[in-house]
């Protein structure tokens, strides 16, 4: 592109040694251009992939989540167009990708980063076929080298949460308590109505993540999941709780639920009753409780690990647990509208909160 408009350019293309012989130089050209004229190589391949970004910016980004969408920008805007925006689609093939990512395992880039990296140039490269303009994503035959030994993920024992739980004020204890016991996700917790409420049971329909609505996770994660009676009465117990904020030299005091019809939410802001961030929580309530206690690694994931781990502590099947936390690989999940809990999953909940009474008497 030069000055708005698109100027054809001559290239020289390197196919080998100088010591090549005639023939054997027009053939490795021919193959060349056979490569490039196949009839199964659209035109489309011909697009270079700094331009092919704005066409998946259009069409893909804006269905992401808000923070998907602002680390896949940040990613195409430092790691990807610097690196492949003037190559066509179909010269992005396994080689240039391998090189350069091996390249990055060298760097000083995270294997975190790397793989972000990886996730979101492979995102493009999907939607590059799905249009038609490439017939396969080589994105996903990139290796990477092996890690070392996998570090133990850290979780919470009982006598830690409980704990926690009484370093956090209200309502945020709560939301900690049902997370931690219903194995909800942060975003589902924040999304959860009144509606979502029965008498043994949770229905997960939507989840809010930073100022974004959107459908749960997975068809798995659209469930109703069974609860025991203390998380349901500890949701209800909300609608009677106020708290004090300071103001000034003074205080204020909130209702911790202001609306409780069926489509306000469970969890609402303190003081104008709006969506919570979690972000917001985590930094301003459950991080400084866990530095206190010296348990600087609990977050919101870790609140689900710890359930998952307790379930497994308790004796609670796989295949309860994996229904219970909703993961895709569950083998069934039942109707979210007719709210029914296979009895075995009911039993687990009630194995899980033993566990937690048993481990609190022995101390």
């Amino acid at each position: 592109m030069i000055n708005g408009q698109r100027k054809r350019k001559v290239k020289r293309i390197a196919l080998g040694p100088t010591t090549l012989s005639k023939s054997d130089a027009e053939r490795l050209r021919d193959d060349y251009v056979a490569a490039i004229n196949h009839p199964n190589v659209g035109i489309g391949g011909a697009c270079l992939f700094r331009d092919f970004v704005q066409t998946y910016n259009r069409d893909v980004l804006p269905t992401l989540a808000s923070t998907s969408r602002q680390r896949s920008l940040s990613v195409l805007k430092n790691y990807l167009i610097p690196e492949f925006g003037g190559l066509m689609l179909r010269e992005i093939t396994l080689e240039p990708l391998q090189a350069h990512f091996t390249r990055l395992q060298h760097s000083k880039l995270s294997n975190a980063s790397i793989d972000k990296v990886r996730d979101v140039l492979s995102a493009v490269l999907r939607t590059a076929v799905d249009y038609g303009r490439l017939l396969n994503n080589p994105a996903e035959k990139i290796r990477l080298k092996r890690r070392g030994p996998r570090r133990s993920k850290p979780f919470l024992k009982i006598n830690q949460f409980d704990s926690l739980l009484h370093a956090i004020a209200e309502p945020y204890a709560s939301m900690v308590y049902v997370a931690v016991f219903s194995a909800l996700r942060v975003s589902e917790l924040a999304g959860l109505r009144w509606r979502n409420i029965h008498t043994s049971s949770i229905t997960v329909e939507e989840r809010y993540c930073r100022g974004d609505w959107d459908q749960p996770k997975s068809e798995a994660s659209r469930a109703t999941i069974p609860v025991d009676q203390h998380v349901v009465h500890r949701i209800e117990r909300l609608k009677s709780l106020e708290v004090k904020v300071r103001a000034g030299r003074g205080t204020r005091c909130y209702k911790v639920v202001k609306r409780d019809g069926p489509d306000d939410l469970v969890f609402q802001s303190v003081a104008k009753g709006a969506p919570m961030r979690d972000n917001n929580i985590l930094a301003r309530h459950i991080k400084p409780a866990g530095r206190k206690l010296k348990l600087d690694f609990v977050n919101w994931q870790v609140l689900r690990r710890s359930c998952a781990t307790w379930l497994q502590q308790a004796g609670v099947d796989v295949k309860d647990a994996q229904g219970l936390l909703r993961h895709s690989r569950a083998s069934t999940t039942q109707d979210v509208y007719q709210q029914l809990v296979p009895e075995s999953q009911q039993r687990a909940v009630l194995k899980l909160t033993a566990y937690a009474e048993a481990c609190r008497t022995v101390q």
